[in-house]
């Protein structure tokens, strides 16, 4: 039996697909409203989840309103935009390191707290004594609170376990779920060297013991590193990511966050999908991989978590038309889900434009993970699926206005 659902009376409605939306979209045309926003009155039917019509106002409300085939949604003017997709999170991982903002506030920086046993070690070993059963629990109830914040799609990583057995139950919790949105896997084996064994060791295992059984378990579509100085370098990246493109994944990776270490020039070498964090790439390095089809994803909720200075080159990047995404970065250190938030920092901080920064939280995002018809992908168009939010405003800006909590809105899919 068809399930039909109608939206009508909307305000403006922010659809985001001009131009074909499996490409993102550079400069100016994030910015084009006359190209990325209907007029209000437009109707938007779905049909089984599917966006079957999208028609001005009156078309669809004449045939359907009285059919009873169809459970008709008034907007009651309000504006409609895409739920958003959040495109780096890491969601599987137990314990508590909230007593690190302590010490960051006392002047300690990333790597200082690593090196005293906190940072990401310290979240492996609460991970490793976790059950089955709470790992899952977790992870639903994070999938959970993003969907209550606006997000209709995530990307989940693993790197918490850093051996074989807790890598892969990391990514089988993910694989096992029935999420409430979905979610694109990635195995992030390559997240810390463990203690337990040399780091030689450790590389050997991810590519001959860690790598294969996620390939065939089919427990992840895309492989990440976090190529960093002090943690993989680019040589150990790329014999990690060389390997694991031959078995089939894709790849995405943490760069340049401390420092420019060149990490984003070698995602481009690489073929990735996406080069995340990017906080320290230079422009040329920034312009190549644009031109050879990298995602540059800014995780701006990080830089503010670690009491970095919010000077990511949002708009140095929308005036050069380089591609570039924004996503939350969920992880211990910066246990924030609200995409609205990552949208506040990069509008009211780094004078970024209200629909620029949606097209960067929706649609360019939802370019780098799989292009499946029945996954929202941060658009609203015909023939696809499409999750989307009704707003309390009529104004396509209110998503940006209700920073550090939920976007006030009614999600339809």
């Amino acid at each position: 039996m068809e399930n039909h659902i109608l939206v009508h009376n909307t305000g403006q409605v922010a659809t985001l697909d001009h131009g074909g939306s499996g490409e993102p979209l550079r400069g100016t045309e994030m910015v084009d409203s006359d190209e990325l926003l209907l007029e209000p009155g437009t109707e938007i039917l779905f049909s089984n989840g599917m966006v079957t019509g999208i028609e001005s106002s009156g078309t669809l409300i004449s045939e359907w309103a009285n059919s009873g085939s169809a459970r008709i949604v008034d907007a009651g003017g309000s504006a409609v935009i895409p739920a958003f997709v959040d495109s780096h999170t890491h969601l599987v991982w137990s314990g508590d390191r909230s007593d690190e903002i302590t010490m960051r506030a006392r002047g300690l920086d990333y790597s200082q707290i690593s090196r005293m046993g906190g940072g990401i070690r310290r979240t492996v070993s609460a991970t490793r004594n976790a059950t089955n059963e709470a790992l899952s629990e977790l992870f639903l109830n994070r999938l959970e609170m993003a969907k209550s914040l606006g997000t209709g799609r995530m990307e989940t990583k693993s790197g918490y376990g850093l051996d074989v057995q807790n890598e892969i139950r990391s990514l089988e919790v993910m694989d096992q779920a029935q999420p409430p949105i979905p979610s694109d896997s990635t195995w992030l084996g390559a997240h810390d060297f463990p203690t337990e064994i040399s780091r030689g060791k450790y590389l050997e295992q991810l590519i001959e013991e860690q790598l294969p059984l996620v390939v065939q378990r089919n427990l992840a579509e895309y492989v990440d590193v976090f190529c960093e100085p002090g943690w993989f370098t680019k040589e150990e990246t790329t014999q990690i990511c060389e390997s694991s493109k031959e078995s089939g994944l894709k790849v995405r990776l943490h760069v340049d966050e401390f420092q420019n270490d060149g990490g984003l020039g070698l995602a481009t070498d690489l073929g990735a999908v996406t080069a995340d964090h990017v906080a320290k790439s230079d422009m040329d390095d920034r312009a190549h991989a644009n031109e050879n089809g990298v995602m540059q994803t800014f995780l701006p909720g990080t830089q503010y978590a670690l009491g970095n200075r919010l000077d990511l080159p949002l708009r140095e990047c929308l005036d050069s038309e380089i591609a570039f995404s924004m996503a939350s970065d969920y992880n211990p250190n910066c246990p924030s889900l609200s995409m609205s938030f990552v949208g506040s920092l990069a509008v009211h901080r780094m004078g970024l434009d209200p629909l620029a920064a949606l097209v960067s939280i929706t649609r360019n995002p939802g370019t780098t993970l799989s292009q499946v018809r029945e996954k929202h992908n941060g658009t609203i168009e015909v023939g696809r699926a499409s999750t989307i939010l009704i707003l309390e405003s009529k104004n396509i800006e209110s998503w940006v206005g209700s920073f550090g909590t939920a976007t006030n809105h009614i999600m339809i899919n």
